[in-house]
């Protein structure tokens, strides 16, 4: 599962292969919000000359309400990419839509930034194609009219993270950390965004691949907790199991295959 999402601007094609470079797990090229609307054209025919591993690329349209949203549907069928983040996500017929104008199987990704695009998650991620949501808490935020630290949206991160796990998708993908000097925000704000159920991060500078991705990733403690439970479980035969005065029961192991197939380790 990826966890590492870079932005990088669509009309800033120089950066596009070092992006990919960086180690993320996947490349957004933005057509939004770091293009200006004067440049989106000439963003779109530089990703459409880009010779890229498509597999591993994403490209980030403008949302059903902007002006440039039907140009970008009439151009998705030339593009590669293997996914498609999808805005101010609120209706699934913007993804049916975004979906068809591709015209082959793509990944789709409704980024959740409105009350009314939470509150239609499961809805969003039952359109085909889309596997996980994506959480824009800035433009969340400025909707709700409430602050943009963690602890004013984590509630919604919470209802988010519920109702992706109630349409069968995949954990969604946390918003970004604007700061770039402050690392111990970021890893701060990564390892909430775990601990919350989170199994992403959205990225704006390659320097932010590295930290995020550790968060993410089991630690040596963990890895090392869930190795010593499967070897209790593999020695113990049928009874009553227990490490470290602890009860093993199926959710302890679950929790603990969970953990060794996160660091691909078979235990």
């Amino acid at each position: 599962m990826d966890v590492t999402f870079l932005f990088v601007p669509g009309d800033r094609p120089e950066r596009f292969a070092k992006a990919l470079a960086s180690g993320a797990d996947c490349v957004i090229l933005d057509l939004e919000d770091a293009v200006r609307p004067d440049a989106k054209q000439s963003a779109r025919d530089a990703i459409l000359r880009a010779e890229l591993d498509w597999d591993r690329v994403a490209i980030r349209i403008n949302d059903a309400a902007s002006p440039c949203f039907s140009d970008d549907l009439a151009w998705l069928a030339w593009t590669r990419a293997g996914a498609i983040v999808v805005p101010k996500t609120e209706n699934p017929d913007t993804l049916d839509r975004v979906r068809l104008a591709v015209g082959r199987p793509v990944e789709l990704i409704p980024q959740i930034e409105t009350a009314r695009g939470l509150d239609r998650t499961k809805a969003l991620l039952s359109v085909p194609g889309a596997t996980r949501a994506a959480f824009g808490h800035l433009d969340f935020a400025l909707d709700l009219g409430i602050a943009t630290d963690w602890d004013a949206l984590a509630y919604f991160r919470s209802r988010l993270v519920m109702q992706s796990r109630l349409a069968g998708a995949l954990p969604p993908i946390d918003s970004v950390t604007v700061d770039l000097k402050d690392t111990d925000l970021l890893e701060r704000e990564a390892t909430d965004a775990r601990r919350f159920g989170l199994g992403g991060k959205l990225l704006i500078h390659p320097a932010q691949v590295g930290p995020v991705a550790r968060a993410f990733a089991p630690t040596s403690d963990e890895v090392e907790w869930a190795r010593r439970v499967i070897a209790a479980i593999e020695a113990g035969g049928s009874g009553a199991l227990s490490l470290d005065g602890k009860m093993i029961d199926k959710p302890v192991e679950d929790a603990a295959r969970r953990i060794l197939a996160r660091a691909g380790d078979r235990g």
